[in-house]
């Protein structure tokens, strides 16, 4: 048993939509003190890097409603109800890229915003890249442009804030550290 664990005493749900749903629970503490917690339920996501021939870095760039302004990422997606998050990668890179890849590689999960939200994102790197001809048509309500960085550019969108998200940050970091073994 976890020294810290908070016990959820009641919940409700206030809002259900097409990608989150808000609860708000009531919890007894490790000191015997109560607290209400507002929680984001998130059925996760998957992160790709793709890696082209050349150790380019294939990124998206896309408007972020929730930030008001554009963001450069590496191609991502919400995993669908039953789906693998290895096919999630496939899906996701060939949707935003219109690439696909011979090998796709696990790299590791990770918690986007664990003081509120219970999203993990599944990261793969996807290599041997090759253009597919007729792409899976991305969601309707995406409208995303497509750019290819050396990781020196990677690295310096990092550093001006052109690059703002935690995923593609770990992303670059990772690249990096691979291409220099």
């Amino acid at each position: 048993m976890d020294k810290y664990e908070e016990k959820t005493l009641s919940g409700e749900t206030l809002y259900e939509g097409k990608v989150i749903t808000l609860r708000v629970e009531e919890v007894e503490l490790p000191d015997g003190n109560r607290a209400k917690r507002e929680l984001i339920k998130h059925p996760g996501a998957v992160a790709v890097i793709p890696i082209t021939a050349e150790g380019k870095l294939v990124l998206v760039e896309q408007y972020r409603k929730a930030l008001e302004r554009s963001l450069i990422e590496i191609p991502a997606g919400k995993i669908d109800p039953g789906e693998a998050p290895e096919i999630t990668a496939v899906r996701e890179l060939e949707e935003e890229t219109g690439y696909g890849a011979k090998e796709f590689s696990y790299i590791q999960s990770f918690a986007t915003s664990p003081g509120f939200a219970d999203e993990v994102i599944h990261v793969y790197l996807a290599q041997g890249l090759y253009t597919i001809d007729n792409p899976a048509a991305g969601d309707e309500d995406e409208f995303i442009g497509l750019l290819e960085v050396t990781i020196e550019e990677a690295e310096e969108m990092v550093v001006t804030g052109k690059i703002f998200d935690a995923k593609t940050a770990f992303a670059v970091l990772y690249v990096k550290n691979l291409l220099a073994k």
